[in-house]
C-alpha cells in the first residue's frame, strides 16, 4: 500500500557574486536556496520540475518519491515498496515516472491516489533502470547501468525495448534526449559516449582513455557536453565533425564533476563533488572561461544530478546532506 505524507521543510539561502563571463553573457550572481528534506538520511536526488508549485524528487535510500512546494516549503511523500531504490523521476500530465533501480521496473505514480503502475524490465538481466528522459511524444529513453543496456519504453503500449551496449561493463549512466528524439548516453565504465541509431547502439571514443563521462547536456547546436568525473574535465563532442574539445575544471584532478546541465543561454553548469563543500560552477563557451566556484551551503556531500528550470532560470538539485536545492541565475 502506498501512502503519502505532507510535511514542511526548513529553508536557507546563500547569495554569491560570480565572475568569468563576458558582458553579453554576464551572470551577476547565483542565489542558492536549499530546503531541508524532513526524512533523514534518505538521499534525496534527481529533481524534476512538475510546475510552479511542485518539484519532484526521489529518496534513493528512503524508498520514496516526493514533491516539494517551493512557495510553502511543504513536502509530500509517496512511499514505495522496501528495496525499490529509486533513482530518476520525470513527470508529465499522466503522473510521476520513477526508475525502480533495485526492483527492475519503471513506475508511474498517480499524484492524487498514490497508486503505482509498474512496468517490469523484460528478460533475466540486471534491469537496474537508472536515468530517464522523455521524447517529444512522451515515450521514455533510459539507461540500465549494470545491465549494460539502453532502454526505450513506449508509454502507451508499455512495451520495453532493450539495446545492448557493445563495450562490456560500459555502465551506461547519464542520459539526455535531443530535439531529434535520439538519446545521448555517458558510458561511465569507459571513455565513450553513445547513442541509438537505426536500432543499435553506436559508440564514440573520447580522446583520453582515462576519461569517465558521467552526466551530459545538449546545446542548441546539438553538441554534447559532458563532465569527466575521473580526471576533472568539462568536454564537448560535436557529432557532425566528430571533434572533441576539453577544458580542465577549476578543482582539476580533485574536482570529480558530477551533476550537470545546460542553461537558457546554452552554457553548461556542473557541480564539483570532489571538494567539500561541493561547488557550483558555470562555463561560458564564448570566452572559454569558468565562473568563480560557489560553495553549496549545506556542503552537498555529493550532488548527483540537476535539471534546469527555464521558467525560474534556475537549476534544481538534490544533496547527500538531505536537501533539495535551487541555484537561481541572476
Amino acid at each position: 500500500m502506498q501512502t503519502s505524507h505532507v510535511l514542511p521543510g526548513l529553508l536557507f539561502t546563500l547569495l554569491f557574486v560570480l565572475a568569468g563571463a563576458t558582458p553579453s553573457h554576464a551572470v551577476e550572481a547565483v542565489e542558492i536556496t536549499e530546503w531541508r528534506v524532513p526524512w533523514d538520511n534518505s538521499r534525496p536526488r534527481d529533481p524534476w520540475v512538475g510546475g510552479p508549485g511542485r518539484i519532484w524528487f526521489v529518496g534513493q535510500v528512503g524508498d520514496y518519491v516526493a514533491s516539494l512546494n517551493p512557495k510553502t516549503g511543504e513536502f509530500r511523500r509517496y512511499d514505495l515498496e522496501p528495496g525499490t531504490g529509486p533513482h530518476t523521476v520525470i513527470a508529465d500530465a499522466r503522473g510521476a515516472w520513477y526508475a525502480g533501480n533495485r526492483a527492475r521496473h519503471i513506475g508511474l505514480i498517480d499524484p492524487h491516489s498514490g497508486v503505482v503502475d509498474k512496468i517490469m524490465m523484460p528478460g533475466d538481466g540486471r534491469g537496474d533502470v537508472h536515468t530517464m528522459d522523455f521524447t517529444s511524444a512522451g515515450d521514455i529513453w533510459f539507461t540500465v547501468q549494470h545491465g549494460n543496456q539502453i532502454g526505450f519504453l513506449d508509454t502507451e503500449t508499455r512495451e520495453v525495448t532493450l539495446y545492448p551496449v557493445p563495450t562490456p561493463s560500459a555502465r551506461p549512466y547519464g542520459l539526455v534526449v535531443g530535439k531529434d528524439d535520439r538519446p545521448w548516453v555517458a558510458l561511465f565504465g569507459t571513455h565513450k559516449l553513445a547513442t541509438v541509431s537505426d536500432g543499435e547502439v553506436k559508440e564514440f571514443d573520447l580522446p583520453r582513455q582515462d576519461s569517465r563521462p558521467r552526466r551530459l547536456g545538449l546545446d542548441g547546436d546539438g553538441k554534447v557536453w559532458y563532465v569527466d568525473y575521473a580526471a576533472g574535465y568539462l568536454g564537448r563532442y560535436d557529432p557532425r565533425s566528430d571533434k572533441v574539445e576539453e577544458w580542465r575544471t577549476p578543482a582539476a584532478q580533485h574536482a570529480m564533476p558530477y551533476a550537470m546541465g545546460m542553461d537558457h543561454r546554452g552554457r553548461p553548469w556542473f557541480v564539483e563533488t570532489g571538494v567539500q563543500p561541493n561547488r557550483f560552477v558555470g562555463f561560458d563557451p564564448a570566452t572559454e572561461t569558468f565562473t568563480e566556484p560557489v560553495k553549496i551551503g549545506s556542503g552537498g556531500g555529493t550532488v548527483r544530478h540537476m535539471v534546469f528550470d527555464a521558467r525560474r532560470q534556475a537549476f534544481w538539485f538534490g544533496t547527500d546532506t538531505n536537501t533539495i536545492g535551487k541555484a537561481a541565475l541572476k
